[in-house]
């Protein structure tokens, strides 16, 4: 995720915040800031881990997690693509859940 929060600034006076609950396992990369007079707020991206998978529940980048997720090492079965409905996650690459 640290990757995808660079460069700091994205447009106008936009940051990107990593907030990362290490305790919950919940970790997201939010968007806050103002684009000219346009308020901009919101989650782009939102992993948590639960039962020992992880679990890609937003992802609103043109980055495939999952595939990035597996050049870190991370075994195909141990990702979940919880925005996937659980009748479609079986026909993905990855975990069911």
């Amino acid at each position: 995720l640290n990757e995808l929060a660079e460069p700091p600034v994205t447009h106008g006076e936009v940051e990107i915040e990593r907030v990362f609950d290490t305790v919950r396992d919940h970790y997201q990369l939010v968007s806050v800031g103002w684009y000219g007079k346009e308020r901009v707020y919101g989650a782009f991206v939102h992993l948590d881990i639960k039962n020992e998978k992880i679990w890609v529940q937003l992802n609103n980048t043109d980055v495939e997690l999952g595939e990035r997720l597996l050049e870190h090492g991370i075994d195909r079965g141990q990702i979940v693509l919880g925005f996937q409905s659980p009748e479609r996650r079986p026909f993905t690459d990855y975990a069911s859940g």
